[in-house]
């Protein structure tokens, strides 16, 4: 099984550009986790509707224009449940989880702290609750957590760790702690698992040419269950594919 994630930051920006639905055609992914979608789900279902084959998935925010996921999968989940059951965190349209006969799968979009950092308490609260629904989904499944997460764990995961830790959204010590206590309670980082030493990365800014001087940060993640981590074939940074301020990344996995 072949699963791809991707932030798209604005699906009706980035459907727009021709080559996006050439990438989904070229990667071929069995489930599609895409995050940022900036919009409500008849204007996703709108904008996805060439993306055929798939069964199709959304959860928007309440606020307009803002947030929001989707999932599209070739294999009918048995079901497919929103948010978290947490109504300070149900209104953005961050979480969407699938369930399957042998494992979850769960797309999220982990909220930012915010230029000023004025959503890191909030952020730290998500973590927290977050950590507590991958766990309770794990005691009845094995659980694939997909997304952009918010946060470079190692300085091995941005180009600029020391400039950034503890100024800037996605580098903080509270936000690196809440990536730790997902590891500590048995998720396995993917990608990391597999390329201890490699640089990657799949977000730039859109300033100062960050992408083509490659000044980025590694933010999206697969995290599993570590019962699955030996049936991974492949992890993989789709770097070179354009049209968000993300790139895609996929997994390849036995299941």
């Amino acid at each position: 099984m072949k699963i791809v994630s991707w932030n798209v930051n604005g699906i009706r920006a980035i459907t727009k550009k021709k080559q996006f639905f050439e990438y989904i055609e070229k990667l071929k992914p069995d489930i599609l986790c895409l995050q940022e979608t900036k919009a409500q789900d008849n204007e996703v279902e709108n904008a996805l509707a060439p993306v055929i084959g798939y069964h199709h998935y959304y959860n928007a925010a309440d606020k307009k224009g803002y947030s929001g996921t989707a999932l599209l999968t070739k294999l009918e989940p048995l079901n497919v449940v929103l948010d978290l059951g947490i109504p300070q965190h149900d209104i953005e349209g961050r979480v969407q989880c699938a369930e399957y006969e042998s494992f979850y799968l769960v797309n999220v979009y982990v909220p930012n702290s915010g230029q000023q950092l004025e959503r890191l308490n909030y952020r730290k609260t998500w973590d927290a609750d977050f950590l507590k629904y991958l766990k309770r989904l794990e005691k009845k499944k094995p659980v694939i957590a997909c997304g952009d997460f918010n946060v470079a764990h190692r300085p091995i995961d941005l180009k600029n760790d020391m400039t950034n830790y503890n100024k800037t959204a996605g580098y903080t010590q509270i936000e690196i702690d809440g990536m730790d206590n997902f590891i500590a309670a048995g998720f396995v980082d993917s990608f990391r698992e597999l390329n201890p030493e490699k640089i990657a990365y799949t977000y730039w800014s859109y300033r100062f040419k960050s992408r083509e001087r490659n000044t980025g940060w590694r933010i999206d993640y697969f995290l599993l269950t570590n019962s699955l981590k030996d049936k991974v074939k492949m992890t993989q940074v789709y770097s070179e594919v354009m049209g968000s301020d993300h790139c895609p990344i996929g997994l390849q996995i036995k299941i």
